[in-house]
């Protein structure tokens, strides 16, 4: 039972980098693929559509600090609470960026029509990426009470 407990404390160590970068992955994905598909249909602006398309990237990074943040000597004492911070965190942070390449995707497809919208579509991408500043910050406040050993 110690085992399994000082493995999930592993899990969490990484789950915020790893779950993170997945959500980056496939929140840039769809914002690149509305991008592509908006340059076929428009002769200019294609800069703004590959740049909106990478805000998803942000979620790993965030993510990679919260590991640093965490990284510790696993025991039997921290072994939970880094697993619990770690796992929610990155979930958190998987969730904000696949959602945020979907608003980002739709920003891209509403402006490709009407470019003169384009910055009042983004804003709702920054209010997801507001979601994982919050989940950021909390992970890096909250690691502090865990021991170090």
């Amino acid at each position: 039972m110690d085992d399994f407990i000082l493995i999930l404390g592993w899990v969490g160590l990484y789950a915020p980098m790893a779950l993170g970068a997945i959500g980056s992955i496939m929140g840039c994905s769809v914002a690149g693929q509305a991008a592509i598909g908006a340059m076929l249909d428009t002769e200019s602006g294609y800069g703004r559509y590959v740049g909106v398309s990478a805000m998803p990237s942000s979620q790993v990074i965030y993510g990679i600090v919260v590991m640093f943040t965490l990284n510790r000597t696993i025991t039997l004492d921290n072994a939970p609470g880094i697993f619990a911070i770690g796992l929610l965190c990155g979930f958190a942070l998987l969730f904000s960026a696949v959602y945020q390449g979907q608003c980002c995707a739709s920003a891209i497809h509403a402006s490709k029509a009407k470019p003169e919208i384009f910055g009042l579509s983004v804003a709702p991408a920054a209010i997801v990426e507001g979601f994982a500043v919050f989940a950021f910050i909390f992970a890096l406040v909250i690691s502090g009470n865990i021991p170090q050993v």
